[in-house]
């Protein structure tokens, strides 16, 4: 039997993903990655709904157990650093299965999980590709060519592969009108199995312990300009926009050194008619980025892999690649729809939207804010879900 390959765009949860199913359907996967190597660093990511289901038929499952963060509260702080909520994760997950970890920690375990079939050259990037009937010539970064019948893009929110392909990144991207930077940093917070949340108008600060004892930390604010930053200057815009923050918020800033490995980027989200072109398909950010305000994009690019190879085994590449699309993408468009909606609670924009939301936390009956939590968290899961049948493409 022939065995077909396919080269792969991006090592991260979606590369590495598609890697491990289309192994498995026989295929002979090539990853690059352009980095030297994973990915470290990143914020904490919760994988639920889809992403979870799609573990499991995968296996991993225990070893993203053995990553995990467990956590008892998010503890909501004011500016002032006066309690406004303190949010229980027994009480708003209840019966939903959840594992929470450093997105670094996913891509480590999907990483571990392949097997010699797969290929993984680092510090490589796609240069230049050339299809026609039958597959696509790829030339790449170091000098190498291959030829594949399926070229997969999933090289993130700012795909190269998709600005080769399909176009310039203004026809895609969508801005929501935030940014977040992350970075990893002593622990001299002490917070266990507990998350410190500092919320103020148009902006978000969070901080929670590794299993390591390394604090991670994210901060997300409200910013209209969507230019991007020039390299070098990230530090200076991140503690330009926290200017009379929380001492505590400071604190971690003052002290970032420079070597430091800082995650920032604008949150968006990218939108396309069409998330293939011949035998070029587009997967995860690249095709249909969430943000992290979803919390379901990992978990949507695990989902997106395993419909992928199902569809794979049941039609030829051009075919397949529309039936992928097709199965996926209600999905997608409930849970873009959600995040624009869900955007301004995320981190309000003016002191008077701010002062209302914290009103809210303080005087409503515990109970019925748990309650609507966890109805949200649940709506969240079902946008995911959509209908979607991991199992279709099996009986098929």
């Amino acid at each position: 039997m022939t065995v077909r390959s396919v080269v792969i765009a991006g090592g991260g949860v979606g590369g590495l993903s598609a890697a491990w199913w289309l192994a498995r359907a026989g295929w002979r996967p090539l990853v690059i990655e352009r980095a030297s190597g994973l990915r470290g660093g990143g914020y904490m990511l919760g994988l639920s709904g889809p992403g979870y289901d799609v573990a499991g038929l995968m296996g991993i499952l225990p070893a993203l157990g053995e990553r995990q963060r467990c956590i008892n509260e998010n503890v909501y702080l004011d500016r002032d650093g006066k309690v406004l909520w303190r949010a229980r994760y027994h009480e708003l997950l209840g019966d939903i299965d959840w594992i929470t970890l450093a997105r670094s920690e996913l891509v480590r375990v999907l990483y571990e999980a392949l097997d010699d079939r797969v290929e993984v050259r680092f510090g490589v990037t796609v240069v230049e590709t050339t299809q026609d009937a039958d597959g696509v010539d790829v030339l790449l970064s170091d000098g190498s060519r291959c030829r594949a019948e399926l070229v997969i893009g999933a090289d993130g929110v700012h795909s190269s592969l998709r600005r080769q392909i399909f176009g310039p990144d203004a026809s895609f991207v969508r801005p929501l009108g935030y940014r977040c930077a992350a970075f990893q940093a002593d622990d001299g917070l002490g917070l266990g199995h507990d998350f410190l949340s500092y919320a103020e108008p148009g902006r978000l600060t969070e901080f929670y312990t590794l299993a390591e004892g390394r604090l991670a930390t994210l901060y997300a604010w409200g910013d209209k300009a969507s230019a991007p930053v020039p390299p070098g200057r990230e530090r200076q815009v991140l503690k330009a926009a926290y200017e009379g923050a929380h001492p505590t918020v400071l604190r971690y800033l003052d002290e970032l050194p420079e070597e430091a490995g800082l995650f920032f980027d604008d949150l968006e989200m990218i939108e396309m008619p069409c998330w293939s072109q011949g035998r070029v398909l587009l997967l995860g950010d690249a095709a249909h980025c969430l943000t992290l305000i979803s919390g379901q994009g990992a978990g949507m690019a695990m989902t997106s892999a395993c419909i992928l190879a199902q569809e794979l085994a049941r039609a030829e590449v051009p075919a397949a690649l529309g039936r992928h699309e097709a199965r996926l993408r209600p999905s997608i468009q409930r849970l873009q729809a959600r995040s624009r909606k869900i955007a301004p609670l995320f981190i309000p924009a003016t002191p008077r939207a701010f002062a209302l939301r914290n009103w809210i936390m303080r005087y409503m009956p515990p109970r019925l804010l748990a309650w609507y939590f966890a109805r949200a968290i649940r709506s969240e899961v079902l946008a995911a879900a959509g209908g979607l049948d991991l199992q279709a493409g099996q009986r098929g």
